[in-house]
């Protein structure tokens, strides 16, 4: 338990020079007659998720070698099964939705970098380093033949290197990201099948014909916007600039005492550590956020929950795309401060549970009719178990992957600890606030783990 404000890193500048970019094309296509169809989640979701990948030295694998193989890696992949990452984003005119033109190869980025330092010298690879944006290439909101995915690969004067992926959240959630990410790899080998392979079919999450919106949705803001008409971005807050951002970690010891503190005021739900770790920071995040509202003040937590096995029939695994939707959890902040933590642990439990099929399906259908996104006090993402540091490339797993941030007190985000489950499974609870409420927030965080 703590934070990791002695980590902030010294070098926020790290030299990045660029020594070739390019686009990479599949190595055979073939000319698609229809562009590919995406569902309302994926429509939703048309932001970029930049994540990095460090890799320490390899002899065998030098910077120049994997950069080589990771470039032929991406070719193979973008031939089959993964063609639409070569394709371009383009709004149909008739029907206003977003669709993967696979008309041509447009190809996707190709970035080979180099620092000035070595990987040991940026400093602690979970705080989010302002320098880390140098190791990407921004993503670009505006889809006029911009790639959908930007590889970049920066080495280190020691030997290691970094991967910085760019891609485009409207083709993967975190799963799928996964699924292609060890496709990638195994690409890398000389010799290697795909890990998996992905199922692309995506109207397995189509809207119904009529729409059939059977619940209320308070988890989603409508917007009613004409066929055609761009949807406005999602709110974010004007002084970024002046916010305060700290790390705090809770480790698996703290993580059984709110178990074990949820059993104890009788929580009967299930009592997961996700469920208890989302119940803690819900608490601290609403009580921090006073607008004079007082103790009847709403708050409601929004968070992920992957649909692939709630469908029924389910989805494969295999599903490529986004089968991510908000569950909610709303509570006033009265509950919030003196109800027992087994109840709020309860009411996180619910969200998900609620997640049926029926649920799942009208969600989607909601966006079809309001062409709406996720709205509540703040989004709780997680990173903490995807696994992409168990990844398995040519040349090892990452000694650490995570995303490049950004400071937005809208969302709160859970990273795993270096090492991941062989740490000892903690999780590090990323947090941007204004400072007077970011005082409360930390005051909060230890007097409910006390």
């Amino acid at each position: 338990m703590g934070t990791l404000d002695d980590v902030v890193p010294s070098i926020q500048d790290l030299k990045v020079s660029i020594q070739d970019s390019t686009l990479v094309y599949p190595l055979q296509w073939r000319n698609h007659d229809s562009p590919m169809f995406l569902s309302n989640i994926d429509q939703v979701l048309n932001f970029h998720v930049q994540t990095l990948h460090f890799f320490p030295a390899n002899p065998s694998y030098p910077p120049e070698t994997a950069a080589a193989a990771l470039r032929t890696a991406l070719q193979k992949v973008m031939e089959e099964p993964y063609d639409f990452v070569a394709g371009r984003f383009k709004t149909n005119p008739e029907t206003g939705r977003l669709e993967i033109d696979l008309s041509r190869a447009a190809g996707a980025g190709f970035v080979v970098a180099a620092t000035e330092y070595s990987l040991d010298e940026i400093g602690n690879l979970v705080y989010p380093n302002p320098g880390f944006m140098q190791l990407i290439v921004p993503g670009i909101e505006k889809f006029d033949d911009q790639p959908l995915c930007v590889i970049q690969l920066t080495s280190f004067k020691c030997g290691g290197f970094v991967m910085g992926l760019s891609t485009n959240h409207g083709l993967f959630d975190g799963l799928s990201s996964k699924t292609f990410l060890q496709n990638l790899a195994s690409q890398a080998f000389p010799d290697k099948p795909l890990a998996v392979v992905p199922c692309n079919d995506r109207r397995l999450l189509a809207a119904r014909s009529p729409p059939q919106v059977a619940f209320p949705h308070p988890e989603l803001l409508k917007l009613k916007l004409p066929i055609g008409q761009e949807a406005p971005p999602s709110p974010s807050d004007p002084d970024q600039d002046d916010l305060d951002f700290k790390i705090f970690n809770l480790s698996a010891a703290d993580i059984g005492f709110l178990k074990e503190k949820a059993k104890s005021d009788g929580g009967a739900a299930k009592i997961t550590g996700f469920n208890v770790v989302t119940a803690h920071i819900w608490r601290c995040k609403a009580l921090c956020s006073g607008t004079g509202e007082g103790p009847n003040r709403e708050s409601m937590v929004l968070f992920a929950v992957d649909i692939r096995s709630r469908l029924r029939p389910p989805l494969p695994l295999s599903f490529c795309g986004n089968a991510v939707l908000s569950a909610y959890a709303a509570a006033n902040c009265g509950e919030l401060e003196a109800g027992p933590f087994g109840k709020l642990v309860g009411m996180v439990a619910e969200g998900s549970t609620r997640m049926t099929d029926e649920y799942a399906r009208s969600a989607i259908d909601w966006g079809e009719v309001y062409k709406g996104f996720p709205n509540g006090e703040f989004l709780l993402s997680s990173w903490w178990r995807l696994g992409f540091d168990e990844v398995d490339y040519p040349w090892g797993t990452p000694r650490y992957s995570c995303p490049v941030v950004y400071r937005r007190k809208d969302i709160i985000l859970l990273f795993p600890e270096i090492g991941g489950a062989a740490a000892g499974n903690g999780v590090n609870v990323l947090v941007a606030l204004a400072p007077k409420e970011m005082a409360k927030f930390q005051s909060l965080f230890y007097k409910f783990l006390a």
